[in-house]
């Protein structure tokens, strides 16, 4: 521990190193039990993870967080404790990265869209919930290849559509490119050791150019006495790859696989640079981009200019100060609000895009939908265009004026009835472009938004405020509208409109999906997506499980009218007792004796004799006044066809269609299941007991052997009391 809190000292002396040393050993105490895949103590994952954030330069209470991310979810640690013993800081940002374990979810998918909406709902309170969740990621991804290869693969793909592309929204590019890498290597590795391999052909080539064009640029400069910094950066093979795949590119005509920096003193000094640069080489037309003048919504500001060398091969400049180098890296985090204790407004305004995120998604109940629109948003290119009085609207590529239009004002977009751009009018579904003026057409006349403009609209924040406005405006026609769309896709699928569209059912399934009213249920729907689909196997659901609930009450019902009836002697079958006959037996369900196991007979008081294996653990553990009771059982060869109760258990990763799986193994092999009982565990391991009716012990083997055989069952076997 000593060293870890030195080596924490030796980036930043300011740290409070007792109040670290506390969260140090409170994690190795919660963890000491625990270990990771790789045999080693569980401590070293929280203790990497906090290592990559202080050389982020993140404060105490985010180290703290760091060290207990995994407490609450993996241990008893209670959040009410941990806020108790250090602060509502540093429990915000625990409770913030901690997953959603108590709920019940229908598929993975549901689990994974309500813990990143748990996540975003904590980043619009503090922004270093989403920093500690990417260093969990980060380490987690330098260490993925002790996960199994479905979880490798459900990692790397979850990296690539959520924390990657959220790495680069706070422009945290340091684990961007890491992440895109690791994912890359792990998900294509045939494409990785290619590209690969003919990158390394090309380095000492490329190496030489580049250190020539370096000696060249240090003269210009050194003659305008500038003072500067000049390193070349290789492209990371992921972004090589995707350039590749989405310009259907060979590796020969990737400008940019390597790329010259220049790190100056000031901005005057950046254009300085680029004047002798352009001066100097040839720029190729649209592959100048000034991000100083128009930074990156995520802060990043650089110049870059692709230039055609002496040799005719085009290489890349990036041109930018220490501190734009600074944030280039690190993002958000090389500027962060709660250092000494300054919180900074032009913060809130660079995330506001997870408050919108926030407020769109409060409109999407289905979790599959959430997803698929957060993923749009986080991959969605950006487009700057002016309003008349020249302020700067960022916009996805695509936008329309639509979107343009509700950005500005909800009034403003629901009268929308035109746009015009740079001075010519264009009609609601233009699609925008860089650098344009847009001035927005109103009308006092116009009727609204329609549901037509759900599908003009790109941004999420437009479409939401379209839906509200629909709903206030239109309630009742789109509330007709939705259960008409509802009752033809029943008809369709066959179902009895009576019977699985009650009211009861849909009221079930309103509140189930979040919605205050059937009403507002129906008007929902009326929009389109997947809400109807979803809602109509809820209801189906709903009338199975009545259905099911009337027959196990109607089964009860005879039971009830059995056990009324005088009962009768149980007959002994499958069993003989030595030396007795016409004797009442029973099997034990402790330990669920069939053919072929060594048995005992215990004589039980005015119950008769209970058969149980020698190898019971009640038998083993009878005390010596007990032991008397206990005579010689044998099976009766004669009834050979009998089916027994066995019970079986088998651990397997948790994952969909197991229990499909199993099923399907049992009705292979015609073996009936008469009871089954399932849990998983935070680990991800599910523990699945079934009890079948078999005939004897060889038929138990055959079954141990094809349930081994199901994908993901690292464990099987016949239980033992």
């Amino acid at each position: 521990m000593e060293d870890f809190i030195r080596s924490l000292l030796a980036l930043n002396p300011n740290y409070d190193a007792d109040f670290l040393e506390k969260a140090y050993r409170k994690a190795e105490q919660l963890h000491r039990q625990q270990f990771r895949r790789s045999g080693e103590p569980y401590i070293t994952h929280p203790v990497a993870v906090v290592n990559i954030l202080a050389e982020l330069g993140m404060d105490d209470h985010t180290l703290a967080a760091g060290l207990l991310h995994d407490a609450v979810e993996d241990t008893e640690y209670k959040l009410s404790d941990l806020e108790k013993e250090f602060g509502p800081q540093v429990a915000l940002l625990v409770d913030g990265v901690t997953k959603l374990g108590s709920l019940v979810y229908e598929s993975r998918e549901d689990r994974q869209a309500e813990n990143i909406r748990k996540m975003f709902l904590a980043m619009s309170k503090d922004i270093r919930v989403l920093i500690i969740k990417l260093a969990d990621r980060l380490h987690n991804l330098r260490t993925i290849n002790y996960m199994n290869d479905e979880q490798i693969r459900e990692k790397c793909i979850e990296t690539l559509e959520i924390y990657a592309p959220l790495a680069s929204r706070l422009g945290i590019y340091a684990f961007k490119f890491e992440m895109e890498d690791i994912a890359f290597k792990n998900l294509e590795p045939e494409a990785y050791g290619e590209l690969e391999a003919a990158v390394s052909m090309r380095q000492e080539e490329r190496g030489q150019a580049i250190r020539r064009v370096i000696g060249e640029i240090k003269e210009m400069l050194d003659e305008l006495e500038i003072h500067y910094e000049i390193t070349g950066r290789s492209k990371h093979y992921y972004s090589i790859y995707k350039k590749m795949q989405f310009q259907q590119k060979q590796l020969d005509e990737i400008f940019d696989l390597t790329a010259i920096r220049v790190i100056v003193e000031s901005i005057k000094d950046c254009y300085g640079v680029l004047g002798a640069v352009h001066t100097k080489w040839k720029p190729i037309p649209g592959r100048f981009k000034d991000y100083i003048a128009m930074p990156k919504p995520n802060r990043y500001q650089s110049l870059h200019t692709t230039v055609i060398g002496q040799t005719g091969n085009p290489f890349e400049i990036q041109i930018r100060t220490a501190e734009m180098h600074r944030i280039a890296e690190y993002g958000i985090a090389a500027h962060w609000k709660y250092k000494e204790g300054i919180q900074s407004d032009n913060e809130e305004v660079k995330l506001a895009w997870i408050r919108q995120t926030l407020e769109w998604q409060q409109d999407l109940n289905d979790p599959k939908e959430f997803m698929e629109t957060l993923k749009l948003d986080l991959f969605s290119n950006q487009v700057f265009v002016f309003t008349p009085k020249g302020d700067v609207m960022e916009l996805p590529a695509g936008s329309t004026p639509l979107d343009f239009a509700f950005k500005i004002h909800t009034a403003v977009g629901a009268k929308c009835v035109g746009a015009k751009v740079n001075g010519k009018m264009v009609p609601i579904d233009y699609i925008l472009q860089n650098g344009e003026i847009i001035d927005i057409v109103t009308s006092s006349n116009s009727k609204g938004p329609s549901i037509d403009w759900l599908k003009i609209a790109k941004t999420n924040s437009a479409k939401n405020k379209i839906r509200q406005w629909l709903k206030k405006e239109n309630k009742p026609q789109s509330s007709d509208k939705g259960k008409e769309m509802l009752e033809k896709a029943a008809r369709r699928k066959g179902y009895d409109l009576q019977l699985v569209l009650k009211n009861q059912y849909i009221g079930r399934a309103a509140k189930a999906l979040g919605y205050s009213s059937i009403e507002d249920l129906y008007t929902a729907i009326s929009y389109g997506g997947p809400l109807m689909n979803r809602t109509l196997l809820m209801c189906a659901g709903f009338y199975h499980e009545e259905k099911q609930a009337d027959l196990k009450r109607k089964e009860k019902k005879e039971e009830k009218l059995k056990a009324a009836e005088p009962k009768r002697r149980e007959h002994t079958k499958g069993v003989t007792v030595k030396g007795v006959g016409d004797l009442l037996i029973r099997f034990a369900k402790c330990c669920n004796p069939v053919p072929g196991d060594d048995i005992i007979g215990y004589t039980t008081k005015g119950r008769g004799v209970s058969i149980h294996r020698k190898d019971c653990i009640n038998m083993l553990s009878l005390p010596e006044h007990e032991q008397m009771r206990l005579i010689e059982v044998a099976w009766d060869a004669s009834e050979a066809n009998i089916a027994y109760d066995a019970e079986i258990s088998l651990l397997a990763e948790d994952r969909k269609g197991l229990f499909s799986d199993v099923s399907k193994a049992c009705e292979e092999m015609d073996v009936n299941i008469t009871s089954v009982n399932a849990k998983t565990d935070k680990s991800g391991i599910t523990t699945m007991t079934l009890t079948l009716a078999i005939t004897n012990t060889a038929h138990i083997i055959k079954i141990l052997n094809r349930f081994s055989q199901i994908r993901s069952v690292v464990d099987v076997y016949r239980t033992n009391s």
